[in-house]
């Protein structure tokens, strides 16, 4: 075994450069992979810990029946009355350019069901254990206090534990870093939370131990049931399948450079094997000297995939941290922390991917007779056995597409078709390719061009699979490109009519009405159109519910994808609701239908119409502002639509900031979230345009390797042309136009591949992952951009070989009649 490893790897340093391409291929298709299971790991874990850490929302709580803010001598009312309520202030702070959700709790009366270490008589008797808990309760309660942040977002913002950053209303308690709050939320005690509010002597909500409370609610209160536990692990399933569908394609076009460079290894080293199993070598023998070849190859190339893979993660990280964000709310920290099963996982991938690419080959070489090994005719058979084989399976594949488009469901189903398209063409190219050759060539006049025909399919091969990955990365790249800029168009339409008035406020907590009284005395404002919301749950699935004002800023700009007549009507008079697209798909329901909405013997109302509602992973349920407050008396007050002029938004704005007794917390202008809606968008299709980036540049590092491996088979073959008076520099312009030409059908076969990949991501991928769908439009401007930049690099991917051919000595190609071949 020892000498057939010297023997074999002898191969490599007389070819450095399929070394090379075998090396690149894997550590490309390794980081590629390695890199999208680092973003997901890293997402996931940080659903798992928000799922786990404090929200203070999963108790039961007390409002009053009349709604508004909480007195709070109430709290101690119903404490003597024996009702086991712990007050709640909650509500929104600004901290430099980070916005924090603030939570105030009573630490001594917090049930122990809301998920806190400290609370009742923990607190009291120092047992709970860990650095944030009871022990600590004197400095939490007493001046400055603590506020209690999660490590990640101490990091995010450059906090480091006991600074005391400032807000509008003071600096925050000194911070402590916690495994308690999710990211994105602080926890401090109640007293210092109201202050920084501007809740002094009011409370959010009352929350119930669980364990302790009686049933019903006192007189003059309601009891709230828990509000349903939003996962954005499940929201974000499909970003993280779309992201893991990218990472598998890269994968294989990676391998598809590693199938070529051993493929070709194993054709050039058919007289070594031979020679090998004349000396006395068995077929087994020889099997596992390329196995431990190809194994040492694969984990040299696996460890430096997987810390590619790390640097292709690090560098994603933040448009994925902010486009989960903007889109589901989850907040992922922007540092990479990875656990050693990832790193034994890429390892693990580059051994399988290997194994995958190369092990037919190497297994083919290894069972063949020992002297028919280097039979030029019994490798042909073999390669025409499992080119009809593969044309067989590029059928089935595509009735197996017709067949998932016609009857498939769910998301799965959706990736099924993709793949069984792109399988479908991935092996039916090299036999469109071959069958355009055959055909040009019997139409071709000149003998010379006859020959470089034939000598086109005689090379196919051998550039089947680089041309495929170039197909393949071609038609995703047309597919998502198409999909994202129709995206951007009908996402800026759809903005443009959304975003109708020219300011959007929000008041403070338990100030709804002062920012409405401001508002009132504005001469310039000509309408205030309120906004409240409240949220609930339908089949396990979140839903928000928002009201608005019955005004013709909405009757006549609101975009509605379905309606009843007088659909508008309908919804001012209390009657009728419009949903969205996501929610009109998910339960099943159309115009007219009746909508049951959780509520104390609501009826149900009909659906009178509904709308796009692009990039909300929610359901939303739009009802006149007064059915909604009916209903949930107890629902958020205090966003509004403002009316104006554009020339007051500015001073209105400037004079609305400044306001210290308006009870402002937010304000916008319509401009203003146009750019935030849109950053939102653009960064959350910047991973997905990365990764297609990075597709096309494999595949053209494929093309490269192929064409550069072809070219040390490619002397007998244009040696006798040579000898019979034709130049080396017309041979290598022979050669290039030839690769162009390959490389030009590809990119045309590519363009109604890609816009059928365009087709099943719009209308069937993006209707199962989130709910809505999008209008297919066409970019036949795109497309030839992306054909151009196929064929020129595939001509930068042939210049070195044949730069090569042209400058080869004419003594070494006189040399070719001398060879055994």
């Amino acid at each position: 075994m020892p000498w057939a490893l010297r023997v074999l790897t002898s191969h490599w340093r007389r070819r450095p450069l399929q070394l090379l391409a075998l090396l690149v291929g894997l550590a490309a298709a390794t980081a590629l992979w390695s890199g999208v299971q680092a973003l997901n790991a890293q997402a996931r874990d940080s659903y798992a810990r928000a799922a786990s850490a404090f929200s203070g929302a999963q108790v039961p709580s007390l409002v009053p029946e009349a709604g508004g803010p909480i007195p709070q001598p109430a709290f101690a009312e119903l404490r003597r009355a024996g009702w086991p309520v712990s007050p709640l202030v909650e509500g929104w702070i600004r901290v430099g350019d980070e916005r924090l959700r603030l939570m105030g709790i009573e630490p001594v009366t917090l049930p122990a069901a809301a998920g806190l270490a400290f609370s009742g008589e923990q607190a009291l008797a120092g047992e709970a254990e860990g650095p944030e808990d009871a022990r600590a309760y004197p400095d939490f309660v007493l001046p400055p206090g603590r506020l209690f942040l999660a490590a990640e977002t101490l990091r995010a913002n450059g906090w480091a534990p006991g600074d005391r950053p400032g807000t509008p209303r003071g600096p925050l308690p000194p911070l402590v870093a916690s495994s308690a709050p999710a990211p994105g939320l602080a926890i401090t005690d109640i007293g210092f939370a109201q202050a920084l509010l501007g809740m002094e002597g009011r409370v959010s909500r009352l929350l119930l131990d669980p364990e302790r409370a009686p049933a019903g609610a006192p007189p003059g209160w309601r009891r709230l049931a828990p509000e349903p536990r939003v996962d954005p692990g499940r929201l974000a399933d499909s970003f993280h399948l779309n992201l893991t569908a990218f990472g598998g394609l890269s994968f294989i076009v990676g391998l598809f450079i590693v199938h070529g460079a051993v493929g070709l290894a194993v054709e050039q080293r058919r007289p070594l094997f031979r020679t090998l199993r004349a000396c006395g070598l068995s077929s087994r023998g020889l099997g596992a000297a390329l196995a431990i070849e190809l194994g040492v190859a694969a984990l040299l190339a696996g460890l430096a995939g997987v810390a590619l893979g790390y640097l292709v993660a690090a560098a994603l990280l933040p448009d994925v941290a902010a486009s989960l964000r903007g889109l589901y709310g989850a907040r992922v920290p922007g540092t990479l922390s990875l656990s050693p099963a990832w790193w034994a996982a890429g390892l693990g991938m580059s051994l399988a991917g290997a194994a995958a690419a190369a092990g037919p080959a190497l297994l083919r070489a290894a069972a063949a007779p020992a002297l028919e090994s280097a039979r030029p005719e019994a490798w042909r058979l073999a390669s025409a056995r499992a080119a009809r084989l593969r044309a067989a399976a590029a059928v089935a594949l595509a009735l197996a597409a017709a067949g998932l488009a016609l009857f498939g469901q769910g998301l799965t189903a959706g990736f099924a078709l993709l793949g069984a398209i792109l399988g479908a063409a991935a092996l039916g190219l090299p036999p469109l390719l071959g069958w355009a050759l055959a055909r040009a060539q019997t139409r071709a006049r000149r003998p010379l061009t006859r020959w470089a025909l034939a000598d086109g399919r005689q090379q196919l091969p051998g550039l089947s699979l680089a041309l495929t990955s170039l197909l393949l990365a071609l038609a995703v790249n047309i597919g998502v490109g198409t999909m994202v800029d129709g995206f951007r168009l009908t996402f800026l339409g759809w903005l443009d009519d959304r975003l109708a008035a020219e300011v959007y406020v929000r008041a403070e907590p338990g100030a709804a009405d002062r920012l409405g009284t401001w508002l009132a005395a504005r001469p310039e404002i000509e309408a205030i159109l309120p906004e409240p919301r409240a949220e609930t749950a339908l089949d396990g699935w979140p839903v928000e519910i928002v009201g608005f004002a019955d005004h013709p800023t909405w009757r006549a700009s609101w975009p509605l994808l379905a309606q009843l007549p007088e659909a508008w009507d309908r919804v001012a008079e209390g009657s009728g609701a419009l949903i969205s697209e996501q929610m009109a798909r998910r339960l099943d329901l159309s115009p007219g239908d009746p909508l049951v909405l959780p509520g104390p013997g609501e009826p149900p109302l009909t659906v009178a119409g509904v709308f796009a509602d692009y990039g909300n992973a929610r359901g939303q349920v739009r009802l006149s502002a007064e059915a909604l407050v009916a209903r949930w008396p107890d629902a958020e007050q205090g966003r509004y639509a403002l009316r104006l002029s554009p020339e007051d938004v500015s001073p209105l704005l400037e004079a609305l900031r400044g306001a210290q007794d308006a009870g402002l917390a937010e304000a916008a202008d319509q401009g203003e979230i146009r750019r935030l809606s849109r950053s939102v968008f653009e960064r959350t299709f910047a991973v997905t345009g990365a990764l297609n980036a990075l597709t096309l540049g494999v595949a053209g590092i494929a093309l490269l390797t192929s064409l550069l491996t072809l070219a040390e088979t490619r002397l007998p073959q244009v040696a006798p042309l040579w000898a019979m008076g034709v130049r080396r520099r017309r041979l290598a312009a022979i050669e290039l136009t030839r690769i162009l030409a390959l490389a030009a059908l590809t990119a045309a076969l590519a363009i109604p591949l890609g816009v059928l990949v365009a087709w099943a991501l719009t209308a069937v991928v993006n209707v199962e992952a989130f709910g809505w769908r999008l209008p297919l439009h066409l970019f036949p401007g795109q497309w030839a951009r992306l054909a151009l930049l196929a064929v020129a690099a595939a001509g930068l991917a042939a210049a070195i070989p044949l730069l090569r051919l042209a400058r080869t000595p004419p003594a070494q190609l006189a040399k070719v009649f001398a060879d055994e071949r």
